[in-house]
C-alpha cells in the first residue's frame, strides 16, 4: 500500500500502545521459539513477528515495549509448566490404564475453547481498529457496519464531539477509578459472596489511550418537557484498558473491554444562572453489548464456569449502575436539590402477560434424533429482568406468566423478549440455546393502551410468541385507588400492584455506635413486602449521606408499610430502624413527603433519618378504539349487556340451534323473583313471547345469567340427566374458566350397578391432550356434586372458533363391557354471555353419545 493512498483497509489498523503499561510485551518471534504464543500481551501482534503498528493516511508509527526480566521468567515458567502438565496427563492416562476418552474429551474442549477465544479476540481487534480509525476509513473498510447517522435521518454526525472526547480522555481515568471502586466493586464482591467466593477487589484501573467514540447524536424536540433537554448518543467504546483484580488469593485481569449501546443524556432542570443546566442524568436505555477478555490466573486456572460466572456478574453490575431505571446523576449547580435530580420519577407501569408460544424450534437431542425443547422466556425492560417458569419437553408452551415493569421514560424505549431452551449444567455456566427474540416499542403500547399480539420470533427458523401488554399511568388522586383494587381482584393474580412508591434516602444523623472503638460503617435496607433495596455502605461515618432513590410496587397501600433498617457492615448489628405506614401517605397533600426527618427507633436519642416519599395510584391508560382485539372485546361486552324484546335479537341463529339441542334452563326450571335484575330483563321478553308465541324457557335461556336454581326435577329431554355448568372468559387474563357444579337425575338402569360418574372436558376442534381436563370420580352416585373449576389459556380470536366438549362417564362402564359414556354436551364458545363479568351460568340437558368420525 502506497503512502499517499486515500484510505486504509480496516485490517491494517491495530491497537496503539499504552504508555502507562507496566507489564512486558513478549515478541511473537520469541514466543515461537518456545512453541507457544505470548502470555502477557497488552497489545495484539500484527502477525509478522513485529510489534503492533498503526497506519493512518500513509503515516506509520511503530510502538515497542521494554521486556522486563521478571515477566520473561514468568513466561518461561508458564510455558514449561504447561508442557509438563500435558505430558504428565498423557503419562497418567497410560499408567493408570484408563480409557482414551479421558484424554480425548479434554483435548476437544481445550481446542474448542481456544477457537472461541481466537474468534472473540479477532472481533475485539477489529472493534479497536474501528475506534482508532477516522470515520471515512471505517466506512470504506466495513460498509456493513456504518455509523448510526447513516441509517437514521434524525441522527446527526458529531465528529466534533469525538475530538473533544479525545482531548479530555486522559483526565477521565481518575473519575472512572472512583466510580468503579465505590460503586461496582462492592456490588461485584457481594454477588460473588453468594457463590462462596470472597475477597474480590480491584487492584489497578487504567483506561488506556483509546477514547469512546460517538457514532451519532439525536436530540428530541417533541413530547419533551420544556424544563429538560434529552439527547441520545450512539456510544462505542473499544478500549485498551489494563484492569487488575484479586479474587481470594488469585490475581486476574480485564483486557480489551468493549461496550456498545445507546446512551441517553438528560439535562434537567434548566435554570436561569450559569451553567443554565442544573444537572445531568446519564444512563443506557437498554442493556448494552458488553465484551471483555479475562487474563491472568483466573483465565489459566479456569474451572468449569468460573470465568463465565465472573463475566456475567461484572456485566450485571455495570447494568445495575447505568442501565435504566438506574441512572448516573451529576449535579452541576447548588441551586438544584438532590431530590430533584436523584429521586425516581416513574411515568407509568407496564403490565406484561406472557401467555404462550407456538411452533418453537426443537433443540434437545434424544435417542431417536431431534427431541423437543424445555422453553422459558426472559423479559427485559432496561435493567429490569423477569423470567417465566420452565416448561419441560414442549414446543407449544403455555406459561400464563404475569409481571409488571416500572417505566421511567417512554421515548425510544422498548421491551425485549428472549426465549431459551433450558439445559441443565453447572451453576453460572451459560449453555442454554436461544429459541428466538422479539421486541415491542413501549411508545406504541402507550398509544394503544392495550396490545394483544402474536410476535414472530427473530433469530429463529420458526416460532411465535403470544403476549398481552397494558399501560397504566400514575395519578396523585387517592380516589382512584378503589377502582384499581377492584380491577386487580377481578384479575385474580395475587402479584399485581395498585400503586407505586418512590423513596429517596437522603441521609441519617447521629447514629448510635456499633463499636466502641470506631464509628459505624452504615448501610440502609428498605423493604415493602418481599421487595428489598439497599444503599451503598459509607465508611466510618455516624452521619452518612446516601442520596439514593428506590421504587417499590405496592399491592394495597391501605395494608402495607415501608420498613427501614440501618446496619453496621463490620458487625452486622442493627443500629436503627423505622416503619412508615403507607395509609398515612394517602392522607398527605399530593400523597408525598419531601425531605422530612424521622426519629429512628432502637438507636440514639438524636438519631434521625431524612427521606422523601411519593405514592402514585395506577390508572388504566387511554385505550385506542382502533385496536382490533379491544374492539372485539368491546363488541362482545355491548352485545351481552343490551337485551331487546325480540328473541331473534337475543342470540345469533347458530347459537340458538345449540340452545334448542341442549335445552338449558327448561320450563321446569323456576325463575327466582328475588333477583330484580333478572326480573327486569325477563319482563319485556315475556310480553314479546306472548305476541310471537315463544315459550318462556327459550327466553330464560338467553337472559337469566345472574341466578339459576340449585336443583332440577327433570332428567332432561333425553332422560340422561342434567348438568349445572358455569363458563366465563376474561379478556384481560386471556383465560376461559369452566366450573362443573353438579349433575342430577342420572338414570339408574340397574339397581345393582350404581354409576361412578366423572366428567371430561376437551376443546374442539382438535381434542388434544393439552386441552383435556377431568374431575374426580364420585362413587355410587346418581346426583354427584363436583364444584370443580378448570382454566384454559386462549385468545379472544381462538375462542370464537372453539367448542367445549363435555362428556359424563362412569368408571364402572369399563368393567361391565358397555360404553362408559352416560351423556355429552357440545357448547359453542362464541356466545356473548361468556365474556360478561358474571359469565354463562345454566343447566344443560345431557345428550346421547356422539360418535367421533
Amino acid at each position: 500500500m502506497s503512502d499517499n493512498s486515500p484510505s486504509v483497509p480496516l485490517a491494517e489498523f491495530t491497537i496503539p500502545p499504552d504508555p502507562t503499561e507496566t507489564e512486558s510485551f513478549v515478541p511473537l518471534a520469541e514466543a515461537k521459539k518456545m512453541n507457544e504464543s505470548p502470555v502477557v500481551t497488552p497489545t495484539t501482534p500484527t502477525g509478522n513477528g513485529t510489534p503492533p503498528t498503526q497506519t493512518t493516511n500513509g503515516n506509520s508509527t511503530v510502538a515497542t515495549k521494554s521486556v522486563s526480566d521478571d515477566n520473561s521468567i514468568f513466561s518461561v515458567f508458564y510455558t514449561l509448566g504447561k508442557k509438563v502438565a500435558i505430558v504428565g496427563s498423557i503419562y497418567l492416562v497410560g499408567y493408570m490404564g484408563w480409557s482414551v476418552a479421558w484424554l480425548i474429551a479434554p483435548v476437544i474442549l481445550s481446542v474448542a475453547r481456544d477457537q472461541l477465544a481466537k474468534t472473540s479476540e479477532k472481533k475485539r481487534d477489529i472493534a479497536k481498529a474501528s475506534a482508532l480509525a477516522s470515520e471515512k476509513d471505517v466506512i470504506l473498510a466495513r460498509i456493513d457496519e456504518l455509523p448510526a447517522w447513516v441509517y437514521f435521518p434524525d441522527v446527526e454526525r458529531c465528529e466534533w464531539l469525538n475530538k473533544i472526547l479525545k482531548q479530555v480522555w486522559p483526565n477521565a481515568n481518575h473519575f472512572a477509578r472512583t466510580l468503579v471502586k465505590e460503586t461496582i466493586e462492592p456490588n461485584v464482591a457481594l454477588a460473588l459472596a453468594n457463590y462462596k467466593m470472597n475477597g474480590f477487589r480491584f487492584d489497578r484501573i487504567i483506561l488506556g489511550t483509546i477514547p469512546p467514540r460517538i457514532g451519532g447524536v439525536k436530540i428530541y424536540d417533541k413530547n419533551v418537557d420544556r424544563n429538560e433537554i434529552i439527547m441520545d448518543l450512539d456510544l462505542f467504546y473499544a478500549s485498551d484498558c489494563d484492569i487488575n483484580f484479586y479474587l481470594g488469593g488469585m490475581k486476574g485481569g480485564i483486557k480489551d473491554f468493549q461496550i456498545h449501546g445507546w446512551v441517553r443524556v438528560v439535562m434537567k432542570p434548566l435554570i436561569r444562572s450559569m451553567p443554565l443546566v442544573g444537572g445531568l442524568q446519564i444512563f443506557f436505555l437498554n442493556n448494552p453489548n458488553i465484551d471483555f477478555n479475562l487474563v491472568g490466573v483466573i483465565d489459566f486456572m479456569d474451572m468449569p464456569g468460573l470465568s463465565d460466572l465472573l463475566r456475567r456478574i461484572i456485566v450485571e453490575q455495570i447494568g445495575n449502575v447505568m442501565v435504566l431505571p438506574n441512572k448516573l446523576p451529576i449535579s452541576l449547580s447548588e441551586e438544584v436539590s438532590a431530590v430533584a435530580l436523584k429521586m425516581p420519577e416513574p411515568e407509568g407501569i407496564l403490565r406484561i402477560h406472557v401467555v404462550e408460544a407456538k411452533d418453537l424450534m426443537k433443540k434437545d437431542i434424544s435417542v431417536l434424533g431431534k427431541g423437543k425443547s424445555d422453553p422459558y422466556a426472559i423479559i427485559n425492560v432496561g435493567a429490569q429482568e423477569f423470567k417465566t417458569q420452565i416448561i419441560d419437553n414442549n414446543v407449544n408452551p403455555k406459561w400464563d406468566y404475569w409481571c409488571e415493569a416500572c417505566i421511567f421514560t417512554t421515548i425510544g424505549h422498548y421491551i425485549g423478549f428472549s426465549l431459551w431452551d433450558y439445559d441443565q449444567t453447572m451453576p453460572g455456566v451459560q449453555s442454554d440455546d436461544v429459541l428466538g427474540r422479539a421486541s415491542i416499542d413501549i411508545a406504541s403500547v402507550i398509544k394503544k393502551g392495550v396490545v394483544d399480539s402474536w410476535l414472530t420470533l427473530e433469530d429463529a427458523k420458526h416460532g411465535l410468541l403470544h403476549v398481552r401488554l397494558q399501560w397504566y399511568k400514575l395519578t396523585a388522586d387517592p380516589n382512584d385507588l378503589q377502582q384499581i383494587l377492584l380491577e386487580t381482584q377481578l384479575l385474580r393474580v395475587t402479584s399485581m400492584s395498585s400503586a407505586v412508591l418512590s423513596v429517596f434516602i437522603d441521609s441519617a444523623r447521629h447514629l448510635k455506635q456499633a463499636r466502641s472503638s470506631s464509628k459505624p460503617d452504615p448501610y440502609l435496607v428498605c423493604s415493602v413486602n418481599k421487595q428489598k433495596q439497599q444503599t451503598a455502605m459509607i465508611m466510618r461515618d455516624d452521619s452518612p449521606v446516601w442520596e439514593q432513590g428506590f421504587t417499590f410496587l405496592v399491592s394495597n397501600p391501605d395494608n402495607e408499610s415501608l420498613n427501614i433498617k440501618i446496619y453496621d457492615q463490620k458487625t452486622g448489628n442493627d443500629i436503627g430502624q423505622y416503619t412508615y405506614t403507607l395509609s398515612t401517605l394517602l392522607k398527605q397533600f399530593n400523597m408525598e413527603v419531601i425531605q422530612q426527618p424521622f426519629q429512628l427507633q432502637k438507636s440514639g436519642p438524636e438519631s434521625k433519618l431524612y427521606m422523601s416519599l411519593s405514592l402514585r395510584i395506577l390508572k388504566p391508560g387511554e385505550i385506542d378504539k382502533e385496536s382490533d382485539a379491544l374492539e372485539q372485546v368491546a363488541a362482545l361486552t355491548r352485545s351481552s349487556s343490551v337485551k331487546t324484546p325480540d328473541v331473534a335479537a337475543v342470540s345469533p341463529p347458530a347459537f340458538k340451534e345449540s340452545q334448542a339441542s341442549s335445552k338449558r334452563l327448561s320450563a321446569e326450571s323456576p325463575i327466582s323473583e328475588e333477583d330484580p335484575v333478572a326480573a327486569t330483563k325477563i319482563s319485556p321478553a315475556m310480553s314479546a313471547s306472548t305476541s310471537s308465541e315463544k315459550p318462556i324457557s327459550e327466553l330464560a335461556t338467553s337472559v337469566l345469567t345472574h341466578r339459576f336454581p340449585d336443583s332440577t326435577s327433570s332428567p332432561g329431554e333425553h332422560g340422561l340427566g342434567r348438568m349445572q355448568l358455569s363458563i366465563r372468559y376474561s379478556a384481560q387474563r386471556q383465560k376461559l374458566d369452566v366450573t362443573i357444579h353438579k349433575i342430577q337425575k342420572i338414570p339408574l338402569r340397574d339397581p345393582s350397578n350404581i354409576p361412578d360418574p366423572y366428567v371430561k372436558l376437551y376443546l374442539l376442534p382438535g381434542r388434544t391432550k393439552e386441552s383435556k381436563r377431568k374431575t374426580s370420580v364420585i362413587k355410587d352416585n346418581c346426583n354427584p356434586v363436583y364444584d370443580a373449576s378448570f382454566e384454559y389459556l386462549i385468545s379472544i380470536a381462538e375462542l370464537r372458533q372453539t367448542e367445549l366438549e363435555v362428556t359424563v362417564c362412569t368408571q364402572k362402564g369399563f368393567l361391565s363391557g358397555g360404553s362408559p359414556i352416560i351423556g355429552m354436551l357440545k357448547i359453542p364458545l362464541d356466545d356473548a354471555e361468556i365474556t360478561t363479568q358474571t359469565g354463562l351460568n345454566s343447566w344443560f340437558d345431557l345428550q346421547p353419545e356422539i360418535r367421533h368420525e
